[in-house]
This record gives structure tokens, C-alpha cells and sequence, in this order.
């Protein structure tokens, strides 16, 4: 570089070191441009590879179920047969269990979750807060397993000996027939304390993200506890809550080996709930293993596909209900 370059006394020197570092900032933006791209495309190759996995996992049940919808058409979805030795297949058994199971799970589940995250957020003392939400954050974490080994010997005798007899003695159709401790009813009650904790997690922490305050103006109103929850809390984490409540709903619908362990794996279909019976993942649990070549193990597959089916109906309705009632709300 010339003196006459450098000097920006100099005629044409602070033209020059004005150039120069023009040229940087542009060599910079431009590199943090490419940057900018490769970024967005990489985050787009993520969220499509969840896309394609999802695509892979269903194409792979159409493909691997097609021969047992093919040869018993609508009557695999209806059928109440479930012979492996005959070569026929109906899942209805299978279908009515996974939804009545995890509807009492849902029935039990909800307002105990509720009530946790309310009191979690709006009541509980400050020292015992933390304490508290750690142990319901850590019984998400305890494996399947060990719900199915407490609910066989600890929860059943219990609810045989001291449930089911009270609820056979109301005479209802539901609750007929001898106390056996597992059945239907006992599985519910299993999937139910498995998805307290995480229901209860997702609406503490939903809870926590109200403006303070929104509830510190509806308590100077004169407002109670309850009516700010209704008021406030609920319509302002209305799609939070149902994320909770889905996450639980999910987990519930594919819980396989706690539901193997309490629920009997007897292919009969009872509107007695404490009968046993069996469910769409506990049929694949026991199964499929050992299952028989020709369409035994096309029927399991095309099990699992109605499972996916069934949770991806309760998803888009649950979704449809979110947004009705946003735009009701405006």
C-alpha cells in the first residue's frame, strides 16, 4: 500500500480505507447469510424427518396389515372372533378395551391431575412446593414395569377385597358379577395413576405461565381461588391443559405391558367392567412373539394401525375442540 493510500490526508486514501472495509461488511454479510440458509435448511431436514418417519411408520402398517384387511374386510374391525388356531381375526375385543380402559384412566386421571396442579400453583406453601412437584415428576418416571408388578400384587387384592364388593352390591350392569381383582376396571385404575404425573406436570407448569398480574386484579375484585381458576387461569392455558391432558390420553392408549399384567388377556367382550378382558397393546404384547404364520401376525399389524388410527382421531379432535373454542372466546 502507497503513502497516498494510507494517508487519508491524502487525496483518494480515505476513498480507498472506505472501500475496504465496505468490501468486509459485505464479504460478512454474505457469509452470515449462508449461514442464515444452512440453518434454515438444516432445522427444515429435522422437522421432515419427523414427517418422513411418520410417513415410514404408517406405510409400513398399511403394507404389513393389507392381507388381514383384505381377507376379513370390515368384519376385522367389528368381529368379536380372535382364533388363532381357526386362522380368523376380529379386534373388536381389542378396540373396546384400549378405549374403555383408558376412558376410566381419563375419569380417574383428570380431576386428580387438576387438583395437584391447582394446588401446586395456587395453594401450596412455598417450602413444601418444590419437595412436592419433584415426587409427581418422578413417578412419570418410574418404568411401566413396576406399575404392572404393584398393581398384580398389591392393587388387585385391594380392589377385589375391598372395591368390588361395595360397587356389586349397587346392582348396576357395570359392576356385576364375583370380585376377581383384575379385569378391566384394575387396568383403568393402573393407567390412571401412570398418567397422574404427567398431566399433572404439563398443567402446573401451564398454570405457572398466567401473568401474576391477571390473578392479583381478579383477587383485588374480590375474587375466590375457584373463580379465579375458572375465570382467569383456565381460559388463558386452555391449549396448554389439553396438551396435557393428550400427552396423558397417549400414553394411556399404548401402555402395554402395566396393562398386560392387571387387565386378564381374555378375548371376551363384557359390559361388566370388572371382568377380564384385553386391549390393543396388551393383543401385540402376549402375541406377537409366537405368532402363527399365514394371517395371524397381519392381524397384529393391522391391530397396531387402528391404534395409530384411534390416537391420531382423538389428536385431530381434541385439536378441532382447542380452536372452536378460541374462536368462540375470540
Amino acid at each position: 500500500m502507497t503513502a497516498q493510500q494510507a494517508d487519508p490526508a491524502v487525496p483518494g486514501g480515505g476513498a480507498s480505507l472506505a472501500d475496504g472495509k465496505s468490501g468486509a461488511i459485505e464479504a460478512r454479510i454474505r457469509r452470515f447469510s449462508r449461514q442464515d440458509r444452512l440453518f434454515k435448511w438444516l432445522t427444515f431436514g429435522f422437522a421432515m424427518l419427523v414427517l418422513l418417519a411418520l410417513a415410514g411408520i404408517l406405510a409400513a402398517l398399511v403394507r404389513e396389515a393389507w392381507p388381514a384387511f383384505a381377507e376379513f374386510g370390515p368384519d376385522f374391525v367389528f368381529g368379536r372372533t380372535w382364533s388363532p388356531g381357526d386362522d380368523v381375526y376380529g379386534g373388536a375385543i381389542a378396540i373396546y378395551g384400549t378405549l374403555v380402559t383408558s376412558g376410566i384412566a381419563l375419569l380417574f386421571a383428570l380431576p386428580i391431575s387438576f387438583g395437584i396442579a391447582l394446588f401446586l400453583t395456587e395453594l401450596c406453601p412455598a417450602p413444601l412446593r418444590r419437595p412436592i412437584g419433584t415426587a409427581v415428576e418422578l413417578l412419570a418416571g418410574v418404568p411401566s414395569i413396576i406399575y404392572g408388578f404393584w398393581g398384580l400384587f398389591v392393587l388387585a387384592p385391594v380392589i377385589q377385597q375391598y372395591v368390588q364388593p361395595g360397587l356389586v352390591s349397587l346392582g348396576l350392569p357395570l359392576f356385576a358379577g364375583p370380585p376377581l381383582g383384575i379385569g378391566v376396571f384394575t387396568a383403568g385404575i393402573v393407567l390412571a395413576l401412570m398418567i397422574i404425573p404427567f398431566i399433572a406436570s404439563v398443567m402446573r407448569d401451564v398454570f405457572e405461565t398466567v401473568p401474576p398480574v391477571l390473578k392479583e386484579s381478579a383477587y383485588g375484585l374480590g375474587c375466590t381461588t375457584w373463580e379465579v381458576v375458572r375465570r382467569i387461569v383456565l381460559p388463558y392455558t386452555r391449549v396448554g391443559v389439553v396438551g396435557g391432558v393428550l400427552l396423558g390420553l397417549g400414553r394411556a392408549l399404548g401402555e402395554t405391558m402395566a396393562v398386560t399384567f392387571v387387565i386378564g388377556n381374555a378375548n371376551r367382550l363384557s359390559a361388566n367392567l370388572f371382568a377380564p378382558g384385553n386391549s390393543i397393546a396388551s393383543t401385540l404384547a402376549n402375541e406377537f412373539a409366537e405368532a402363527d404364520p399365514g394371517l395371524h401376525i397381519p392381524a397384529l399389524f393391522a391391530l397396531g394401525l387402528l391404534l395409530f388410527l384411534i390416537t391420531f382421531v382423538v389428536l385431530a379432535l381434541a385439536r378441532w375442540l382447542t380452536n372452536r373454542s378460541r374462536l368462540k372466546a375470540g
